[in-house]
């Protein structure tokens, strides 16, 4: 009971210190009349969209819901079933509420970080990564708070807690589910309009980023809010709540051991991870000539140390074993090296950035060809530590003496990479806010000095969305393997087996394997292609503004900026359902067709490519974005020159990718553990 309370306390002080910092956001000066303008279209725009894609998720969760109590009703088990749909419906309506939040915050941090950025670079950047942490906070407390509110409503309806995580699996399939289809959704609408306004305005018209000339420029502003904000809300959401069940389901083995103790672990250390995040993001500041990106660094250097030292004593007093803390500062060591990684393939300092945007000067094929080298190039280091980290955490586990020890340790590693997730997600919804800051900046013609600090923010806003993604990637693969060892131990609970061997040697174990890899690349394809599609209307689209309306060149006439918000809009809704439906319904088939087995392969086998696309549309995207700004920055030739125009082009061949493909699959690969763990009674 201690420890439940204890959970409860340290989610509710968090939930208000967010609300303490959203105060202290809201009576920052929003700036001058043009700057408030152009944020209330910004606002209108992100409401709008969000409005409509929540009502196409809602309807698909409820429908989706009725198939879950209709599966576990047909095999007998009603009482199951009606637990795990509404299990599914208050997890999906916590990943919706988590986008939502993230992009509230957004809208009213932009213009804020603009004017803040009149008085010092130090002042933006605080307005900026606090109302970042506001969702980071708010999103992992609620997380907490939504599954100790399920393990409570149970423990009051009399089920034993042993029970407990199997039966909530559903809030975890609930939050992938709703993450996925908003990630996807908006990824399609900010890739769409920042591949027309960049290829429109910067190419063939020849006018800056975020010129208040080019019709797609709202949209594109738009859509940093409903894509990086909203769907990457509902994406941390639902890994924190999809991680902290497999977690809880791997205590439950160990239950005759800990008790109580090992179900709750996740939960207390995750409480104590938002502690050293909240102080972490409070000691961030930086003068002005310093780089905004070293007191990020420092402030996560602050929240990992104060981790580690959280980690250690709640592990010595719940667990009361030492080996479970190294598992632990395993994973602690391994979100480090993978963010670090991640900065050396993305930050302009560093080799991989410099030689794609040397490539630039012979051209736009080199330019591709050198950025999809290094998105292959950027596979190895993460696969390698991440491979060292689960052996690492295995053996730590084992040498614990426990029975399924080797098992609880990989989980203790995911938990100890998580333990710093509010932090990672406060420097993931920082990035946005200062892109869309120097927009507002540069819109509203804002003085040189003012928009020297956005751009320098901004810059680094690119890293920081780069190593976000990363880090969530890098926890994904942790995760993965958690929550198939969860689904192992839950086909193992129906068929009374003590454990489930697969055996990739019988026919529809390989040919699940073979499904799962396929999936990842299929996916991908469309989540690409939907990019593809709908920039090519806003393409048309702007250029028939700048043609027909030939006053927006010299000031005179203003775009149609709603045109191109409605097209991205009505496009990213219609091109979201095919892929988010082929990852449910191919995971049911091959279930019910080839059975429990072939369906771990599909899950292992699929979680396994789905890391490897990632990293190479992430990181190799990040990579192919930060030589345009390396080249913008007056290498190569700068803005204008031909390297300039080749590396506009490979930019935007990565956005679809780094931004819609990529970050989608971080929830493909959660979906697809969470999703097996919910219908594995169909499967046996």
């Amino acid at each position: 009971m201690v420890y439940t309370a204890l959970i409860w306390i340290i989610g509710i002080l968090s939930l208000l210190f967010a609300l303490f910092l959203t105060r202290n956001l809201l009576k920052f000066d929003q700036g001058n009349q043009k700057m408030k303008e152009i944020t209330n279209a910004i606002k209108v725009g992100s409401n709008a969209f969000l409005k409509r894609q929540y009502k196409t998720i809602s309807i698909l969760s409820v429908i989706l819901a009725i198939l879950i109590f209709a599966v576990y009703s047909y095999l007998g088990k009603t009482v199951e079933g009606s637990i795990t749909a509404m299990a599914f419906l208050f997890g999906a309506f916590s990943s919706a509420l988590s986008g939502f939040i993230g992009m509230w915050i957004a809208v009213r941090a932009n213009s804020r970080t603009t004017a803040a950025a009149e008085k010092s670079l130090n002042n933006a950047l605080q307005v900026s990564l606090r109302s970042g942490a506001i969702s980071g906070i708010a999103i992992v407390a609620l997380s907490l708070l939504g599954v100790s509110f399920m393990i409570f409503l149970l423990q009051q309806a009399g089920f034993d807690i042993k029970e407990i995580p199997f039966l909530i699996v559903g809030y975890g399939f609930g939050a992938s589910f709703v993450a996925l289809f908003a990630q996807l959704g908006g990824g399609i609408f900010t890739k769409a309009a920042d591949v027309g306004a960049d290829l429109v305005g910067k190419i063939e018209a020849g006018i800056p980023e975020d010129d208040p000339r080019n019709p797609a420029v709202i949209a594109d502003l738009v859509g940093d809010n409903v894509g990086d904000c909203a769907g990457r809300g509902a994406d941390l959401f639902e890994s924190t709540a999809a991680e902290n069940i497999g977690a809880m389901i791997i205590g439950v083995a160990l239950f005759p051991v800990f008790g109580i103790n090992g179900i709750l672990f996740p939960l207390v250390v995750r409480a104590f991870g938002l502690i050293a995040s909240i102080i972490g993001v409070m000691t961030v500041k930086c003068d002005e000539d310093e780089s905004p990106m070293k007191a990020m660094a420092k402030g996560y250097f602050i929240t990992s140390v104060l981790a580690t030292l959280a980690f250690y004593f709640v592990t010595i007093k719940m667990l009361n074993n030492i080996w479970f803390f190294y598992s632990g500062l395993v994973g602690i060591v391994t979100s480090i090296l993978i963010v670090l990684i991640t900065v050396y393939y993305t930050e302009s300092s560093f080799r991989p950035v410099k030689k794609i945007a040397k490539a630039s000067e012979t051209g736009h094929a080199t330019n591709v060809i050198a950025g999809f080298a290094v998105g292959l190039e950027s596979t190895a280091l993460p696969v390698i530590v991440l491979s060292a980290a689960l052996i690492l955490a295995y053996k730590f586990g084992v040498f614990s003496g426990i029975e399924h020890g080797g098992i609880y340790g990989t989980a203790m590693a995911t938990m100890g990479m998580l333990a710093t997730a509010a932090y990672i997600l406060a420097m993931d919804n920082f990035g946005p806010i200062v892109d869309n800051a120097g927009g507002i900046a540069e819109m509203s013609k804002a003085e040189e000095s003012l928009r020297k600090r956005t751009d320098k923010l901004d810059a680094v806003g690119n890293t920081t969305k780069a190593l976000t993604k990363g880090y969530a990637i890098g926890s994904a693969a942790l995760a993965a393997f958690l929550l198939f060892s969860a689904y192992l131990d839950e086909v193992a609970k129906y068929t009374g087996n003590a454990v489930m061997s697969v055996d990739i040697t019988k026919v529809p174990v390989f040919v699940g394997g073979f499904i799962g890899a396929m999936l990842i690349f299929l996916f991908s394809s469309l989540a690409i292609d939907a990019v593809g599609e709908t920039a090519h209307i806003i393409i048309d689209e702007v250029r028939r503004q700048f043609k027909q309306i030939p006053g927006i060149m010299t000031y005179k006439n203003k775009p149609d900026y709603a045109k191109c918000v409605d097209i991205c809009a009505k496009a990213a809704l219609k091109q979201m359902i095919l892929p988010g439906v082929l990852v449910i319904g191919l995971t049911v088939i091959v279930g019910i067709i080839l059975k429990a087995e072939a369906v771990a392969a599909y899950l292992m086998i699929g979680t396994i490519s789905g890391i490897l696309m990632a990293l190479v549309l992430n990181t190799g995207g990040g990579a192919l974005d930060n030589a345009k700004k390396h080249i913008e920055a007056g290498h190569h030739g700068g803005k204008g020159s031909l390297a300039h125009q080749a590396a506009i082009t490979g930019d935007t061949f990565a956005d679809a990718g780094k931004d819609c493909g990529g970050p989608s699959l971080h929830v493909l690969i959660k979906l697809l553990g969470t999703i097996t763990l919910v219908l594995a009674p169909l499967f046996i």
